[in-house]
């Protein structure tokens, strides 16, 4: 990218629709602008003030194109701290099309994908955290998901580890000014104040890092896999908690053969739901190439929902079941499905049974439900919006690349501490600190290379 070229992009979704945005941004930005649009009031734009809107013509040469709106943000005033055009035409395809080329012929070009907000970084409008946040918001598809890229867009991540870094950056300053007086044995660094800023900078690192699970669940749809025996109600399950006949349903044993999957928004976070085929015994080879699918999706789910049809299986044998998937990091669901097929003294039965046999200590919940009338389905629902907490004040993480900075910035923290402790000499520590300082800077941005912004920006959609 030469990021002192005037890019241009289509900054609405591609397509026919009421109206579109094309953008520019660069130097020159308003002078390509001025020799295509004509305001209505005979006004130039270069003459415009910052933030104005302006109604005119967009002539492409000599030919009246469309009738639009033009909004002029000059530096450094902008989203990009340069100069910026939006143009407001009418959402035809062919008029999209004209002006993105007559701009591009009076010297703009294609921008890249991110560079709007790639340049917004470089200018010092936004840090990296932030920049990231933006494609995160984009994507957004669960009022949690958006709230986490709005915590991070507002600077949550940086002033969690800013002020932080500050201060052990002051105290790196002195550490390396020891270096200079190593002969005279000089410590200018209080090691007690230091070793306290450590403890602090430690104690958020961790809470930052703990917080992952629920961010990256929040941020890409938490899954939860459906599984039980051939017909105990999966599929049907499913349809009931989508509202649509998303699976196939038969009292034919074995019909689903492979996992479905569709998400659904519950308590502002979304859910990847995936049935699954019946846990079973089979010679059936495309059945049990089902079944190691099922164990697969269980292996990865942060919620298992275990149907269970009472009229086929036993209490032992269902909490033997359990006992079998139980895992520290997943959530256990106990749904008894049929319950319009039971009678009220099979229903105390079995729950009897299952308490002696202290189900309780293996599952979050324990819910009687009928598929076929949809009883209790919204109070199954209930329960999954209490599962997660993440409309806090503090900043959660949901970034793969922030965690692994966070996780190689807590090992040298570490090192520090351990330093400190053993008393050992300030370039050891200085070393340390370095680390960590460069391990804290790449999440915001004060270190960074070409290759990590390349990765990062080439995910973003054209026009942003």
């Amino acid at each position: 990218m030469n990021i002192n070229e005037t890019i241009v992009a289509l900054s609405t979704v591609p397509g026919a629709a009421a109206i579109a945005v094309v953008r520019l941004s660069g130097d020159d930005a308003i002078i390509i602008a001025d020799k295509c649009f004509r305001s209505r009031f005979n006004k130039k734009l270069t003459d415009q003030s910052t933030h104005s809107v302006l109604l005119g013509d967009f002539y492409q040469k000599d030919t009246l194109l469309d009738e639009v709106l033009l909004s002029v943000f000059k530096n450094p005033n902008s989203y990009t701290g340069e100069d910026v055009v939006e143009i407001s035409c009418h959402g035809s395809v062919y008029v999209q099309q004209q002006v993105l080329q007559t701009l591009q012929d009076l010297g703009a070009r294609l921008a890249e994908p991110g560079e709007f907000t790639l340049r917004a970084f470089l200018n010092k409008k936004m840090d990296l955290a932030q920049a990231e946040a933006v494609a995160d918001l984009i994507a957004s598809e669960s009022e949690a998901a958006h709230h986490i890229a709005v915590q991070h867009l507002r600077g949550g991540i940086s002033s969690s580890l800013g002020e932080l870094r500050e201060r052990l950056l002051s105290f790196a300053s002195l550490i390396e000014l020891e270096l200079d007086f190593s002969e005279e044995d000089v410590a200018f660094a209080d090691r007690k104040q230091l070793s306290e800023l450590i403890s602090t900078i430690r104690e958020t690192l961790k809470n930052l890092l703990d917080s992952f699970a629920t961010g990256n669940a929040v941020k890409n749809g938490i899954p939860v896999a459906l599984v039980g025996k051939p017909n105990a109600g999966k599929s049907s399950l499913l349809n009931a908690l989508l509202d649509e006949e998303k699976a196939l349903v038969s009292d034919i044993e074995g019909t689903t053969r492979d996992s479905i999957e569709d998400t659904l928004t519950i308590g502002g976070i979304q859910y990847r739901f995936i049935d699954t085929a019946g846990l079973r015994k089979t010679e059936d080879t495309v059945e049990a190439m089902g079944v190691k699918r099922t164990q697969e999706k269980m292996d990865s789910a942060s919620i298992i929902l275990y149907v269970v049809d009472p009229q086929t299986q036993t209490s032992t044998e269902t909490v033997d079941a359990l006992k079998s998937m139980h895992r520290e990091d997943t959530t256990l669901l106990l749904v008894i499905n049929k319950k319009d097929l039971l009678a009220k003294e099979i229903v105390e039965y079995y729950t009897k049974a299952l308490v002696s046999l202290n189900v309780e200590k293996l599952v979050f919940a324990t819910m009687y439900i009928s598929t076929k009338n949809k009883a209790d389905i919204d109070a199954l629902k209930t329960h999954f919006s209490g599962q997660l907490q993440w409309n806090t004040g503090t900043a959660l993480i949901s970034n793969q690349r922030h965690w692994a900075a966070l996780q190689a910035a807590m090992k040298s923290i570490s090192e520090v501490a351990q330093g400190i402790e053993e008393n050992r000499s300030s370039d050891l520590l200085a070393i340390d600190i370095r680390q960590t300082l460069h391990e804290l800077g790449t999440i915001t941005g004060e270190v960074t290379t070409d290759d990590i912004l390349g990765n990062i920006f080439a995910n973003f959609c054209i026009g942003k």
